[in-house]
């Protein structure tokens, strides 16, 4: 693994959006590297919802004149940036902004197993657009990202 984490560093070292990422909660070197292989390009995405939605971390929507069917995430897009982003919502720390949102939303959910599901892909949908921000800008400004280093 020592190799795979000295090759990493050496092709990232002079990537800013690498770098940016890193700052968010949860998301370390292997995570960022991860975000960055397989996203590419950012600019590619007019939007981070247009990132969210190729992650597959946007819910399903069907609609027919006035009836609309919600349901649960679509899971296309790449599986590698979905898992890590979920991944990266669990390692929240107590007394961030993100384990702050993750706590409202479980609450405003009845606090069970499928609020807590919700709730972590509500996160990880945040952190993708912070990534996207990160990765367009090189640099993150969030109050997310604010409290995590206060």
């Amino acid at each position: 693994m020592q190799i795979f984490e000295r090759d990493m560093r050496r092709e990232l070292a002079d990537d800013a959006g690498y770098r940016a990422i890193q700052q968010i909660p949860g998301v370390g070197e292997t995570f960022a590297a991860i975000f960055v292989a397989e996203i590419g390009d950012v600019k590619r995405f007019n939007s981070p919802t247009e990132l969210c939605s190729w992650a597959g971390l946007t819910p399903r929507h069907r609609e027919s004149d006035t009836t609309v069917h919600r349901g649960p995430i679509t899971k296309q897009g790449s599986r590698l940036v979905r898992w890590a982003a979920v991944e990266a919502a669990q390692r929240q720390g107590t007394g961030t902004k993100l384990r702050a949102d993750f706590t409202r939303i479980t609450a405003s959910h009845g606090d069970t197993q499928g609020a807590r599901k919700v709730a972590r892909v509500a996160v990880a949908r945040k952190i993708v657009t912070l990534c996207y921000y990160g990765l367009r800008d090189g640099t993150i400004r969030s109050k997310a990202i604010e409290q995590a280093a206060a």
